[in-house]
């Protein structure tokens, strides 16, 4: 006899367009994670190959851009999609092809997480990526989540102005046509990390979270995830934000280091506290 299953309402589908990292610890395995995590089932559509450790990034191999389209396009012609979050994207041809796919959904709200640099600081973005990311995406994009040093790059472009204020940086960005920008602040000298997000309007909320020790490898794949699910479950972005937050917060604080490199976000902290708990 053949199994019988009872049918059971599918969970929302995010599509990841993300590089591959063998850690686990960013890129597309980070956002399967995250949205595994939260109640999403991820879709994955893999933009570049790198060769990394938990220290940094040796090598990338970009995947060929009508691949890239190829891999999207099969699955929305498949399955309804709730949420496209984006990492790193291989290249501008890249990028080009999925601004155009992007613009046959425009309901569908976009998560992009700008990844110009390892943690480490590898350059990862050219400036005609950037230029790409700023004519091409951005505008397309429901909620941009740079660090202040990403935020910084993709408003002047040409320079890294350290000085350039953030709030003037999310007005720039907002003025390219995004909805939101939630620009974080674990590179800044503040006392606690401070996240704040800005609309076409401008401030919109600030949440502060205490700095914890040691360097994190994917936690902005992490929370840019993390907004995603939140949005497939249909949040607003403003809650969505904050639930985001607090479940990178909880990721980062059971973060393990299993080699030599940075601590990698622990997505499934809960399952952990579930066991701990059921063998106390």
């Amino acid at each position: 006899m053949p199994p019988t299953f009872s049918s059971k309402p599918t969970p929302p589908l995010v599509l990841s367009f993300a590089a591959s990292d063998p850690t686990g610890g960013a890129g597309i395995q980070a956002d399967l994670l995250t949205l595994a995590s939260m109640g999403c089932h991820p879709l994955s559509v893999i933009t570049a190959l790198t060769v990394q450790d938990t220290a940094g990034i040796d090598e990338i191999l970009v995947i060929d851009a009508e691949w890239v389209a190829d891999q999207a396009r099969m699955l929305l012609e498949d399955v309804p999609v709730a949420a496209f979050k984006l990492g790193m994207l291989g290249g501008a041809e890249s990028m080009a092809m999925i601004a155009e796919i992007l613009s046959d959904y425009p309901d569908i709200p976009v998560i992009l997480d700008p990844v110009l640099a390892s943690g480490r600081g590898d350059e990862l973005a050219t400036d005609d990526m950037i230029a790409a990311m700023r004519d091409l995406l951005i505008p397309q994009t429901s909620i941009l989540t740079p660090n202040s040093h990403e935020a910084r790059r993709l408003a002047s472009f040409e320079s890294d102005d350290d000085d350039m204020d953030l709030a003037a940086c999310a007005r720039h960005l907002t003025d390219l046509g995004c909805e939101y920008v939630l620009i974080t602040g674990t590179h800044e000298a503040t006392p606690r990390v401070l996240n704040s997000l800005y609309d076409t309007n401008g401030h919109v909320q600030t949440d502060a979270w205490d700095r914890l020790p040691g360097s994190y490898h994917g936690s902005g794949c992490t929370l840019a995830s993390a907004i995603a699910a939140a949005l497939a479950y249909g949040q607003e972005i403003p809650q969505a934000v904050r639930d985001a937050q607090n479940f990178t917060y909880e990721s980062l604080k059971a973060a393990f280091r299993p080699g030599m490199g940075q601590y990698i976000p622990e997505r499934f902290f809960w399952a952990q506290d579930e066991q701990v708990e059921g063998n106390a």
